[in-house]
């Protein structure tokens, strides 16, 4: 008995003394991470979004079988821990992650930011801010048939605000479908009386109709849309995403978009943003699609 009971009072020993310790050790590590250093985000005036212009730099011997429009781009920092910047790029219907450095000059801060290159048609950014402008350059790491190699830049911080109400801007010219043209006989009558064939180009293109309807905000019925065409259709819907900052891979419709002004590409999926109006507008959309047809007409370029 004597024996069991000195046993007992060994192992309760033990335990207590490896409690002990156990606590002293966890203690010592929440204060070595007391006193561990935290990164520190810095420049945060220079969070959010940098949208603008990015002009194809022409003078250049890489651009001879390139074409290539202005188009809209938009840059967004999401942190700066002392040198190293991250960020998103966004523009031609693509997002691209990047990573970069901020510097400081005569008093001039730079931005060298790198694309990932999972995109073939990521690049390198070189930037300065001046006058709340970032203002430079941007060039692709492996130069193709479909983009221009460097592009002159200038972007300004601009807030993205949710717009329901916002409308397309009637001062631009109505949408035309210049990539998806559909050749189409044609003949005419010489002063002999001879009738000529010839074969032509023609394009679809929105009626006024689209500057009118707010697929946001209106209520839309198979009875207000039976008499629409089908790209009268494609731009109603499509406005919606657009109002959501939706970033367009078509060439045809991002030209379009991006002539309003209010319009900022931010994102290449916006369905999560979407209200119920706008969700059950878009399934009636589609749905129309589907049974509308299409006129076409004949322009110069």
């Amino acid at each position: 008995m004597k024996h069991l009971l000195l046993a007992v009072c060994l192992l309760s020993l033990i335990v207590s003394c490896k409690r002990e310790v156990f606590q002293s050790e966890d203690v010592m590590d929440k204060s070595l991470l007391a006193y561990a250093e935290i990164p520190k985000e810095s420049h945060r005036e220079l969070y959010g979004l940098w949208t603008g212009i990015a002009k194809p730099d022409y003078n250049l011997d890489e651009v001879d079988n390139v074409e290539d429009t202005p188009s809209k781009l938009t840059i967004k920092i999401t942190r700066i821990i002392k040198d190293s910047v991250f960020g998103q790029s966004i523009s031609k219907g693509s997002r691209s992650s990047f990573k970069g450095i901020l510097s400081n000059k005569n008093g001039l801060l730079f931005f060298t930011l790198n694309e990932t290159g999972k995109n073939k048609q990521d690049g390198k950014f070189e930037l300065s801010i001046n006058n709340d402008t970032l203002q430079g350059k941007w060039a692709i790491y492996k130069p193709n048939d479909e983009t221009n190699p460097r592009k002159k830049l200038k972007l300004v911080q601009k807030d993205f605000i949710y717009d329901p109400k916002v409308m397309l801007e009637e001062d631009y010219n109505t949408f035309i479908d210049w990539d998806n043209p559909v050749v189409k006989d044609f003949s005419y009558t010489t002063e002999e009386g001879k009738e000529i064939p010839y074969k032509r180009e023609t394009y679809r293109i929105s009626s006024e109709d689209v500057f009118k309807i707010n697929a946001s905000t209106d209520v839309l019925t198979e009875e207000s849309l039976k008499n629409f065409k089908k790209v009268d259709l494609e731009i109603i819907k499509n406005s919606i995403y657009a109002r959501h900052g939706y970033a367009f891979k078509k060439k045809a419709f991002r030209d379009f978009f991006e002539s309003n002004e209010w319009y900022v590409p931010l994102s290449d999926n916006v369905d999560k943003e979407l209200t119920k109006l706008e969700k059950k507008n878009i399934a009636l959309l589609k749905r129309m699609e589907e049974y509308a047809t299409d006129h076409y007409q004949t322009f110069g370029r």
